[in-house]
């Protein structure tokens, strides 16, 4: 698809599945720029996105959200221009007839890194408003590898078999973020 190229559809392109056989996203979209619809089980738009690497976004958005990722739409473009990812973008939110919960009042769930730091239990909430900068830092860390052990245990779950690594750095401040 070129600048000049008319925007597909959301209803003309096939469904695809999000994971594989072998529980892996497609390598096919590695390094592929393009816009990407996400549906949940029952085939209902929660996310339209773009990206520079529909892949690594689409690993993301799994770790995320993983309950609400089971279908895809792609449309892949040959050089990055965000003015077409996004009218393509809005074409298909418009196409929807419904802004998906992804794009509105649930679009830090989808666009930002995992907050560990509601999952503090209240010994860990105490001791963590009583300790110097140190301290804080190793509750947070704790917390968050709890989280990850959450997240990794439900992609477990869904069969997924891709490595999955956070960032360290960002779970000294209670976040997850892939690496």
């Amino acid at each position: 698809m070129n600048n000049q190229t008319t925007i597909p559809t959301l209803e003309s392109l096939a469904y695809l599945p999000y994971l594989d056989s072998e529980g892996n996203i497609s390598e096919d979209i590695q390094k592929q720029i393009g816009v990407y619809s996400i549906f949940n089980q029952d085939k209902i738009l929660q996310f339209v996105g773009y990206s520079r690497d529909i892949y690594l976004s689409l690993k993301q958005h799994l770790v995320r959200q993983p309950q609400n990722c089971y279908w895809l739409k792609i449309q892949t473009i040959q050089r990055p221009s965000r003015s077409v990812l996004e009218a393509i973008r809005q074409a298909w939110i418009a196409e929807n007839g419904v802004t998906p919960p992804g794009n509105v009042q649930q679009e830090t769930l989808w666009t930002k890194s995992i907050d560990a730091k509601p999952a503090m239990t209240e010994s860990e909430k105490a001791q963590y408003n009583q300790s110097d900068e140190l301290g804080k830092t190793k509750i947070l860390k704790q917390v968050a590898r709890r989280v990850e052990a959450e997240i990794k245990e439900q992609l477990r779950d869904r069969g997924v078999n891709m490595d999955v690594r956070f960032n360290p750095k960002l779970k000294e401040q209670g976040l997850l973020d892939l690496k």
